[in-house]
């Protein structure tokens, strides 16, 4: 809260809010979220809900934005960030890229565990087991949740999240 005793989320237009966030998971997540160490979920787990919920799901936007999202478990497929990356999605009410990311985990971490250095990418492993056309159809079904014509969904429900629940975004 300001001197005044509102919230910054309150005050804000969407662009500010949005870089406030940043800036605060900026200085207060640590570690590596490609790290297989569980290390960077550890860092999240002690952050207010609201904000452990956005840097989990940061990930996720950033492989929906450059890959797709059976290619994000490739990256980002440690169990602990996969797990918060499940719940943020709730938390912030995105159910149904909550649902895909649950039907991509499904399909894609079973295949990453028993991956070896001969295995090739993501890709090439769905190619193999027969699964990628079930994999570019998640992809697709991902793809028309996360259409950045519009700006980025995730994002969108940070800042909404923000401003309907600050006590859970800005809590120390």
């Amino acid at each position: 809260m300001d001197n005044c005793g509102r919230w910054p989320a309150l005050t804000k237009d969407d662009d500010a809010l949005l870089k406030e966030l940043f800036a605060i998971l900026t200085a207060r997540v640590q570690g590596n979220a490609y790290s297989s160490d569980g290390s960077f979920a550890t860092n999240l787990s002690v952050l207010p809900v609201g904000l452990r919920a956005m840097g989990a799901t940061h990930w996720l936007d950033i492989s929906l934005t450059l890959d797709s999202i059976t290619w994000h478990f490739g990256n980002f497929g440690e169990p602990g960030l996969v797990a918060e990356t499940e719940k943020g999605l709730l938390v912030l009410g995105l159910q149904e890229i909550h649902t895909v990311f649950c039907e991509a985990r499904d399909l894609m971490i079973p295949l990453l565990n028993r991956r070896t250095a001969a295995d090739g990418d993501p890709y090439q492993i769905l190619e193999r087991m027969g699964l990628r056309e079930r994999a570019d159809e998640i992809d697709r079904r991902a793809c028309a949740l996360h259409d950045l014509a519009n700006g980025s969904p995730i994002y969108a429900a940070w800042i909404q999240y923000a401003r309907e629940h600050p006590e859970r975004v800005y809590r120390t």
